[in-house]
């Protein structure tokens, strides 16, 4: 009851003496200020909201409009010969308005004026979007020594001059950007079959091409009609389903299978007091979280002018995944001003805005050296609790609904749930040991799993804080893709190493000016049946992480300067790098996954480029002859990243194959219809799964300032048992940081071995060069 009573902000009692009222100023100062903030919020939502749905005109043109109508209508006797401007529409309106003549024909002509402003505000919102329909610079060279054909030019003219008078908001592009187009069956087929000739020798490709010949003559034309109506209703025929299917509906465990994970800039370690990394980095995420709750974060534009959709920020913060029976959902909360933090095996609710304030860093400093200074032992299961999360998702859906749908249970899991995100401070040390490889191995084992319970894998991302100050963080996967938490992870960097910064012993700078509440630990009461199920997922966790191989490979022998100086795609570079690495490592030539944007379109998310091309097999092959020359092998090699670029493109235009074929055995499946090509082709394993993590999204760091500040990157688990995992970020000039991933039970993968066959295919590229001239 005691605790029932500290809850109340305030109560009253009646006796013979009057009413007696009792009550906790600070609790109400609280609530006040929490609903002023909220109040604050939806106002400026609604102001955004409409200064978004009516770019790229602006209020301010808005304002003119009306006040320009209004001039020239009221001094039309005066300046322009008794013309009436409104072509008789205010007289038409008189009768509807009951108002004095003069404020009735301010009121006709400002009617007027909004309707002619909305409907120019339509034709240019309608006329960019149809704009941002065009591709064709994409296909274009570009830069030094590049032509640009006539109609490109005065596309970027039109574009220019129609996006000059606003100021775009982070949501300003999403109403002009056009739907995903639906590839025609037969282009997909066609690529498709292309894409696995290098895979299939002579029989097997005959037999694959009379598949496709059936399925394109029969069950395709049906299923090609019902995906082309899904099309034309929803704004992006494929994101949904991936969504839902590829994520939301898979029950195996989300650690290692499914999040990623991102690391610290490594070349740079600027204090060793983990309060005061956690203070730096957890103010940073929270004022990136402003920008994209004020919508002043700045859109990605590609080559500067044309926008990617950015409906994905949105669930950045305060989002969680809830587990389900059959399928998982996404839960988003509107706000939070508070975080969970993870520290020896205890939970505790950290408080992160005091009357309405963001707490500086040094604050929030403070409130972490509170947690780290608190002696308390964990409940009996609270340690290994977030096991439930790392687990397979049914037996977590049932703990959930069985053992946590009431009581101080309930209350503490919705206190993480609604969390703006979870920070877990460490009780290891990781760094980067240049002449011992293996740290970094540790390290990145840290982000990627940790001990399979201490991350609260469900939420939308945790920040991980070591005890020497190292950080990095742990990603859930459905609610957005590795670039959004890429863009927040550079911006979190840029504030903290470059922006807020420290002081000579390693703190966070400024000054505590309030003490805000304490964090307070959250309670648990497990019975034996829920320790059982946290056991049993432990268990799951503990084997699946224990089977993980990782190796972090930094290239610095050179990076994308050399590439460019071969006139050559560091992307494609790169990835033929890979093809030639897997060639020697396996032997024999796989399914090649690399993902790439569709964020061209609305709701944008991923699609597939298969860089094991045609050409890619016939360049790794001469590698291997030692009978062609460097120059044929150069040749050939330019050829394998052209035709790269030409898949990356592609698939980034609306062009690709994976993703039409996906949402083809879905509508298969929802008839209930058996595609024996479809089957086949999704059963395919992606042997080789690779990604290029983005940087420089925010214009904020200048690496060419702060070339320390670069990420190393982050990774994945591999997504085929005997395959790699392969995440690359190509950092600078002269670096190339290397995520591989393997199973440690496959007999024919080895994470470190496969590294040095990544080394080796590097300096072997390099020295094809070596005496030829540089054209």
């Amino acid at each position: 009851m005691a605790e029932a009573h500290s809850a109340v902000a305030f109560s009253f009692a009646i006796t013979h003496e009057g009413v007696h009222v009792n009550y906790d100023r600070e609790v109400l100062h609280v609530i006040f200020y929490s609903g002023l903030r909220s109040w604050r919020r939806n106002l400026r939502r609604f102001v955004n909201n409409v200064r978004c749905g009516v770019f790229p005109a602006s209020l301010t043109s808005m304002a003119l409009t009306v006040g320009g109508y209004n001039a020239l209508y009221l001094t039309r006797d005066t300046y322009a010969s008794g013309y009436d401007i409104s072509l008789g529409l205010v007289d038409r309106l008189r009768p509807f308005i009951k108002l004095e003549e003069q404020a009735q024909t301010v009121a006709c002509c400002s009617i007027i004026a909004c309707g002619c402003w909305i409907g120019a505000s339509m034709l240019m919102k309608y006329t960019l979007r149809f704009l941002y329909m065009y591709k064709g610079w994409m296909y274009e060279s570009r830069g030094k020594g590049g032509s640009m054909s006539f109609l490109t030019k005065l596309w970027i003219v039109t574009v220019k001059l129609l996006t000059r008078f606003s100021r775009p908001m982070l949501y300003s592009y999403q109403g002009a950007l056009p739907r995903l187009p639906l590839p025609a069956l037969n282009q997909t087929m066609s690529r498709y079959l292309r894409s696995v000739r290098p895979l299939m020798d002579d029989e097997n490709y005959s037999r694959t091409e009379g598949l496709v010949k059936n399925f394109q003559n029969g069950i395709g034309k049906k299923l090609q009609r019902y995906l082309l109506l899904k099309s034309w209703w929803s704004t992006n025929y494929v994101t949904d389903w991936w969504e839902e299917f590829v994520y939301l509906r898979g029950r195996s465990p989300l650690m290692v299978n499914s999040n990623f994970y991102g690391t610290d800039a490594i070349l740079l370690h600027p204090t060793h007091l983990q309060a005061a990394r956690a203070g730096n980095v957890t103010h940073a995420a929270f004022l990136f979280r402003r920008l994209v709750d004020n919508q002043t974060l700045e859109p990605i534009m590609a080559q500067a002018l044309v926008p990617l959709c950015s409906y994905q920020y949105e669930r950045t913060f305060n989002t969680i995944r809830i587990p389900g029976m059959q399928t998982d959902k996404i839960v988003h909360f509107s706000d939070s001003t508070h975080i969970v933090v993870y520290n020896a095996g205890r939970y505790f609710k950290m408080p992160c805005y005091y009357k309405g304030k963001l707490l500086n860093p040094k604050e929030l400093q403070m409130q972490f050296e509170r947690i780290l200074a608190d002696e308390s032992v964990p409940e009996k299961g609270e340690a290994t609790l977030g096991a439930l999360t790392a687990g397979e998702r049914t037996p977590w859906a049932e703990a959930r609904t069985k053992f946590f749908n009431k009581g101080i249970n309930f209350a503490s899991l919705k206190d993480i749930e609604k969390a703006a995100f979870v920070v877990v401070l460490e009780d290891d040390e990781y760094d980067y040991d240049p002449e011992d490889p293996t740290q970094l191995d540790r390290f990145g084992r840290a982000m990627l799993h940790g001990k399979g319970y201490d991350r609260w894998y469900d939420k939308s991302f945790n920040v991980i804080v070591m005890k020497n100050g190292r950080i990095g963080f742990n990603a859930e996967h459905s609610w957005a893709d590795a670039a959004i938490m890429s863009h927040l992870w550079e911006y979190v960097l840029t504030e903290d190493l470059i922006a807020l910064g420290y002081d000579d012993e390693g703190n966070c700078v400024g000054k505590v000016t309030c003490n805000p509440p304490v964090p307070t630990r959250l309670k648990w009461d497990f019975s034996q049946e829920c320790l059982q199920a946290i056991d049993t997922s432990f268990r799951v966790a503990d084997a699946l992480l224990n089977d993980v191989d990782l190796r972090l490979l930094m290239h610095t022998a050179y990076g994308k300067g050399f590439m460019k100086g071969c006139r050559l795609s560091p992307d494609a570079y790169t990835q033929m790098a890979l093809q030639l690495a897997y060639y020697r490592d396996a032997g024999k030539f796989n399914l090649t996954y690399e993902a790439s944007m569709t964020r061209l379109f609305r709701d944008g998310r991923t699609e597939t480029v298969r860089p094991c091309t045609i050409e890619s097999s016939a360049w790794v092959k001469a590698m291997e002859d030692k009978n062609v020359s460097n120059a044929k092998r150069v040749e050939l090699l330019k050829m394998a990243c052209d035709q790269h670029q030409l898949g990356y493109r592609d698939a980034m235009c609306g062009k690709g194959i994976d993703r039409h074929l996906f949402c083809l055995y879905v509508v298969s499946k929802y008839l209930e219809v058996d595609s024996p090509f479809l089957n086949e082709v999704l059963s395919e394993p992606w042997r080789l799964s690779t990604s290029q993590t983005p940087h420089g999204q925010t214009s904020k760091m200048d690496l060419s300032k702060n070339p320390k500040c670069i990420s190393a990157g982050g990774g994945f688990g591999p997504v085929a048992d005997d395959g790699y995992g392969v995440s690359y970020i190509i950092a600078g000039e002269e670096t190339i940081f290397f995520h591989v991933s393997s199973k440690k039970s496959s007999s024919v993968t080895d994470s470190k071995r496969f590294a040095r066959q990544i080394e080796k295919a590097l300096s072997d590229m390099k020295n094809l060069y070596a005496g030829l001239a540089k054209k």
